[in-house]
């Protein structure tokens, strides 16, 4: 199967991969929208952080139906092969089709959100498609925080019925979503001159994914094995400074590699000899998880500083000991986590290290309580914290005519049941239930794999039958 770009929602995505989209980086794409609504004689408005509303008026026969909400983010997360020089503030994506597959070369192809834009383009551009009043909701800044979402004006969103296009899988629909928020750990560095050799270990090989989606998998987080492998070394009596520690790339991405730099008087062979053992260890543990582990050990260009020794027992402590990844599951509802959070980044800039981790509860005091156990961690260890983008969650409605609709339309085409499904990753849907507390949600998207990773895979029959049942559900809203 090609990816055909006579069909409308095909040619608007491949429109959307020429432009540069990465989170904070939207303004391009949301001015291509507001002259694709002028070009169509279409309301639109466009908001100071670059979110779009496109306006479009019913259809004859449509007049009297309620307004119908469709909605979803401009922003791609922007991951890459460390030999990709593709640049994401610059540059168009590069795809590849292979088998009716749609990737990118090297990077994320951004699906997630880009066939939510691409479909509510093409709904747009079809004046044959019969339907209520549409608002059609293009938000900014849904992958670092729902930023974007958040600076939605109430008033500006009349329809009480929304499609949020941030969902896959073609015959499922979301029932809830989690709340969450970014907790940005700060710890100062005190640096002392270093004469031992210096030494790079990095870790890779690992999978990654959506930290919503992803979790409960107990994949490895690059950020956290790198560092349980050099305190498990210090506590069989090496003695190890660091120099520098990165990894990941976003807050909502398990790390897939990270690396520290560090000096070291102890014997390379004693440090090797640890390190393999960390790393039979740990390949024991993923071996069903995330079985692609791997590190690489060796020495590096020499460190006039390091660590002092206070500060550097300091920090590998509160990273050692920081709570990450799945926490709590529901009891009710089967398979779904009900709490968790992501060490998602860890920057070494100037005299701080940084450390991002996103935090995920469906419960408002799950979310309370990992930030207390940051809170007392970085007390400890004399480092601060501070809690950005703090967003509601959306809460299972047992009634849902909405539901009942997209279920009967998904029937009537394929001859398949509609799958419900409640998520723990964050979405904007609990951003829109919070203005109006009876909004109607249904979420509809394709079969896509691999998302926030450069190997995303886009599924193109899926994401034609998912249009037909996005269209027509669409006709079905009266």
């Amino acid at each position: 199967m090609e990816f055909d770009l006579t069909k409308p929602y095909c040619y608007y995505f491949n429109e959307i991969t020429k432009i540069p989209h990465g989170s904070d980086n939207e303004k391009q794409l949301s001015d291509y929208l507001v002259r694709f609504a002028k070009e169509h004689d279409l309301k639109c408005k466009q908001d100071d952080m670059f979110n779009v509303i496109i306006y479009k008026k019913a259809s004859v026969g449509y007049e009297t139906a309620a307004p119908l909400m469709i909605q979803a983010h401009m922003d791609m997360v922007c991951e890459k092969n460390k030999d990709s020089a593709h640049d994401f503030v610059s540059d168009p994506l590069k795809l590849v089709c292979n088998d009716g597959i749609l990737s990118a070369e090297g990077t994320t192809l951004g699906a997630d959100d880009g066939t939510g834009v691409a479909y509510m383009l093409a709904i747009l551009a079809d004046d044959e498609l019969p339907h209520p009043d549409l608002e059609c909701v293009f938000t900014v800044q849904e992958e670092t925080g729902l930023y974007g979402s958040m600076n939605v004006k109430k008033e500006d969103i009349k329809a009480h019925r929304m499609v949020s296009l941030d969902g896959g899988g073609e015959t499922n629909t979301l029932l809830s979503s989690a709340g969450g928020c970014r907790d940005h750990i700060v710890k100062k560095l005190i640096f002392v001159a270093n004469e031992c050799p210096t030494y790079r270990l990095a870790v890779g090989g690992l999978l990654g994914g959506h930290s919503g989606g992803e979790i409960h998998k107990e994949k490895g987080n690059a950020n956290k094995l790198v560092m349980r492998i050099i305190k498990e070394a210090m506590i069989e009596g090496a003695k190890i400074n660091l120099v520098s520690y990165e990894g990941g790339l976003k807050e909502n991405a398990i790390p897939r590699e990270s690396e520290i730099v560090f000096a070291s008087c102890t014997a390379q062979t004693k440090l090797q000899a640890s390190f393999d053992k960390s790393t039979k260890a740990i390949k024991e543990e993923l071996e069903f998880s995330d079985a692609g582990f791997k590190i690489e050990f060796k020495k590096t260009e020499p460190a006039n500083k390091c660590l002092s020794d206070q500060c550097n027992r300091e920090v590998c402590d509160l990273v050692y000991l920081l709570p990450n990844g799945f926490k709590a599951r529901s009891m009710a509802i089967e398979g779904l986590t009900i709490t968790s959070l992501n060490l998602g980044v860890v920057e070494t800039i100037g005299d701080e290290l940084i450390l991002s981790v996103s935090i995920r509860s469906a419960l408002n005091s799950g979310i309370e309580n990992l930030i207390r156990e940051i809170a007392c961690l970085t007390e400890v260890f004399n480092a601060s914290y501070s809690i950005h983008a703090h967003y509601p969650g959306w809460n299972y409605s047992e009634i849902s005519p909405m539901r009942d609709t997209l279920a009967q339309v998904i029937n009537e085409l394929y001859d398949v049941k509609l799958e419900v499904i409640a998520a723990h990753g964050g979405c904007e849907c609990g951003v829109f239930k919070a203005m109006h507390n009876d909004m109607d949600i249904v979420s509809i998207g394709p079969k896509a794999k691999y998302i926030h990773t450069p190997d995303e895979e886009l599924d193109l029959a899926s994401f034609d039958r998912t249009y037909n049942i996005l269209s027509t559900f669409v006709s079905a809203c009266k």
